[in-house]
């Protein structure tokens, strides 16, 4: 028993947490995080803010996209890492209060060489992570890994929240190459690198050798050689209108030869086609022969989602209307630190936040419906103005008559 507490602490103690931010010391985090020029006056300001509504005024601060239609790029240094035998955890949480239409709201981890300041859509990144929306066809949670220089997008649909509450999203790989996705703490997808992704290329392919024999008879059915298109299958599809006479006033000079209208031949059969029977010669679909690819290398599937070198993490978005709220950032090579703080700094806020924003939305109906009441009485004013104004004309027009 003792080796084995023994054991568990000395697992607890080799895991480490290498990036956290919850923005809980005010402007502070300017010095931490660095704003990309890349894209000069297109380039958005991330401002600190707990949001219109939230469950603690302080706690909840984060990082908030503030102007529309714009470009945002905002990253932070951390520590280095290797995720080649340990776990790569890593969660934040996403806050779209402005009901977003279009815009990301994911994360990019970066090694060393990126340079901050010139952070752009196409700076190399080692694992791109987070919700994407744009439109009712766009709701996805993206997974995508470099792998030999190219990105690559998970083949599975995650979709992802799209409300206007903060909400928890963790990415967790592990060193077997195995993935799982949490969304608030609970798993929306899990798989692997080689099932999900098309990271390797098949195992095998089509024999470029391997053709199709020339006297390879694929027709399960043919026509039947005995049935003979009957001598009185011939029939039009349209004949003349029997019953149609030319009418009294027609002048073949002045409206051409008149004939008569076409209508449906009663007796017209339709195209003819012999009787289908079993092909005594099929035999069955040629398969192409297939062989083992000579560019698959097994050993490649061990290196899958492994990097050297994790360092910068990055806020690289656009946004049509700004608004979104980023938190709560952790990396880890531990899921139960992750889990908890999911727990401890998101589980215990939403409540609240959902509250506050119930009872602005009771004062905000209250406040139309008053509104409404309003104008239905201004309007009542103007009809009872109106009918006075009438009668008063009215009255004057019946005076001057008199007169």
């Amino acid at each position: 028993m003792k080796v084995l507490i023994l054991c568990a602490l000395f697992g607890a103690a080799l895991s480490e947490v290498f990036f956290e931010e919850t923005f809980s010391d005010g402007d502070k985090w300017e010095s931490r995080w660095i704003q990309s020029t890349h894209k000069g006056d297109e380039a958005g300001k991330f401002v600190l803010t707990a949001g219109k509504f939230y469950g603690d005024a302080e706690a909840d601060k984060g990082v908030q996209t503030s102007q529309d239609a714009k470009f945002y790029a905002l990253s932070a240094e951390h520590t280095s890492f290797s995720n080649r035998d340990k776990p790569l955890v890593v969660q934040f949480t996403v806050k779209h209060e402005q009901n977003i239409d279009c815009g990301g709201g994911y994360v990019k981890l970066f090694d060393c060489k990126l340079d901050q300041t010139d952070m752009h859509g196409d700076s190399p990144y080692n694992v791109m992570f987070g919700p994407d929306i744009c439109g009712p066809g766009t709701k996805k949670v993206h997974v995508i890994f470099s792998h030999k220089g190219k990105n690559h997008l998970i083949k599975k649909d995650i979709r992802c929240k799209d409300d206007v509450f903060t909400h928890l999203y963790t990415l967790i790989l592990n060193p077997d190459s195995t993935y799982e996705v949490l969304i608030d703490n609970e798993k929306a997808e899990s798989g692997t690198l080689v099932d999900d992704w098309d990271f390797l290329p098949p195992q095998k392919i089509k024999d470029p050798e391997a053709k199709k024999p020339e006297d390879w008879d694929d027709r399960a059915k043919i026509d039947d050689p005995e049935d003979v298109k009957p001598e009185d299958w011939e029939k039009p599809e349209h004949i003349p209108d029997p019953d149609a006479t030319k009418p009294e006033d027609w002048d073949d000079e002045m409206d051409g030869e008149w004939e008569p209208p076409m209508i449906d031949n009663p007796e017209y059969k339709g195209e003819w086609k012999p009787a289908q029977i079993d092909n005594p010669a099929y035999k069955g679909p040629w398969i192409h022969p297939e062989i083992d690819n000579p560019e698959y290398n097994p050993e490649d599937a061990k290196d899958l989602g492994k990097y050297d070198e994790f360092c910068k993490i990055g806020l690289d978005l656009w946004q049509v209307k700004a608004g979104t709220i980023f938190d709560n950032f952790i990396i880890t090579d531990d899921p139960a630190a992750a889990k908890k703080a999911g727990e401890d700094l998101w589980a215990v806020t939403k409540v609240g936040e959902k509250k506050m924003k119930d009872a602005q939305d009771e004062l905000e109906k209250a406040a139309a419906e008053e509104e409404a009441k309003k104008d239905e009485a201004d309007e009542d004013d103007e009809d009872l103005d109106d009918e006075e104004e009438e009668a008063k004309d009215d009255e004057d027009t019946n005076e001057h008559d008199e007169l």
